[in-house]
């Protein structure tokens, strides 16, 4: 449970699931709500997947995805993983040996649909390889996969078929004692998936790898994502969440992180709160929005920042941040620290000076934090 005793009415309640590992990583059992994206360079690029992997970090994914085709993707999947600074998810369909491969090559997870991976003789061999090598599991039920049978059963894709096709899936894990396993019941339609999902919620345990499938280009994608995935975490609903974005990798990841953020969920680098701009506007709010987030990525201590264009709302809305900037007249502004008006700032080189408030805000968060773990 999120815990705000002076404002109660932004706590959340999570769910309450197992936890298992990632490699490294927690996922689940009241572990932080990891980001994950999936990379798109042909796996057997070693070079390019590996940086795309390492972008991905830096911009704070905690767990990478690398689809895993055919034999040579095997094959290079074991220098990604020796290179990567994260835990490589590998993804697998069809064929089970790319699954056996992958556990072999290092992957900390296997995502795969065991229905469409052969009959209950390969998944055990694929079951088997995880456990020999430490390898955890994601059942990945999606929308636009579902088995005949069920497709047969329902007439359509819904919510109900895809809970059973997941809860058959559990079923075929756990059967072969095996437990370290998250599941997803992912769609495009916003309300098929959240509706699968809550059902999901109450009839397992496991683990909940949370994602809006093929949800579009950056604009779109982002907006049917923050509403699917904001209303599940709201609800206390999952452990892990991936936002599947037609655009570059780093973009699912920062705009994961700006969900959970806006949540309260978790906490990573500067969370700008800007105001659209109006005529009233003491200097340009929207290009110094721009500026100040490309200027602002390098710093990963969370930390808040205000940036109004007038005092209508600027100083109350610097009351809540660590630094803040409220537009004024006569060409200057006022800087607020720590919610407190300290200084005025001309508008011509109020941004880098902001960026060096910020810097030196994150410094001491930092040196703080550290003395306090000592």
């Amino acid at each position: 449970m999120t815990h705000n005793p002076i404002r109660p009415w932004r706590n959340i309640e999570r769910r309450q699931s197992r936890r298992i590992m990632v490699g490294s990583v927690p996922v689940g059992g009241g572990a932080p709500i990891t980001v994950q994206t999936m990379t798109n360079t042909p796996t057997t690029d070693v070079a390019a997947t590996v940086a795309q992997v390492q972008a991905a970090a830096e911009a704070g994914a905690d767990i990478v995805r690398v689809s895993v085709p055919d034999e040579p993707s095997s094959r290079a999947l074991r220098e990604i993983v020796r290179e990567s600074p994260v835990p490589i998810v590998a993804d697998i369909h069809f064929h089970y040996k790319r699954g056996i491969e992958a556990a072999e090559a290092g992957a900390a997870c296997l995502r795969i649909n065991p229905g469409n991976i052969g009959d209950e003789r390969r998944v055990r061999e694929v079951i088997a390889a995880a456990r020999d090598n430490g390898c955890s599991m994601r059942i990945g039920v999606n929308a636009g996969s579902l088995e005949k049978h069920l497709l047969d059963k329902y007439g359509e894709p819904c919510p109900d078929a895809m809970v059973e096709s997941g809860l058959d899936h559990i079923r075929i894990l756990e059967d072969n004692d095996f437990f370290d396993f998250k599941i997803s019941v992912k769609a495009s339609d916003v309300f098929m998936a959240v509706a699968a999902y809550m059902q999901l919620a109450d009839a397992t345990d496991a683990p909940l790898h949370l994602g809006i499938t093929e949800a579009g280009g950056l604009m779109s994608g982002t907006i049917k994502s923050a509403i699917g995935l904001g209303n599940l975490l709201w609800a206390g609903i999952g452990d892990t969440i991936r936002v599947s974005l037609s655009a570059d990798p780093v973009e699912e990841v920062r705009v994961g992180y700006d969900i959970l953020k806006s949540l309260g969920l978790r906490h990573r680098g500067v969370n700008i709160i800007s105001c659209p701009s109006c005529a009233r506007q003491g200097f340009d709010v929207i290009a110094t929005v721009s500026e100040l987030e490309e200027r602002l990525a390098h710093i990963k201590t969370p930390m808040s920042l205000s940036i109004i264009g007038c005092v209508v709302n600027g100083p109350g809305e610097a009351l809540m941040t660590d630094v803040g900037f409220t537009g004024g007249g006569a060409g200057h502004g006022m800087v607020y620290l720590a919610g407190k008006a300290s200084h005025k700032m001309s508008n011509d080189a109020m941004i880098s000076h902001i960026v060096e408030e910020v810097e030196k805000r994150a410094a001491e968060i930092e040196a703080s934090a550290a003395q306090a773990a000592e």
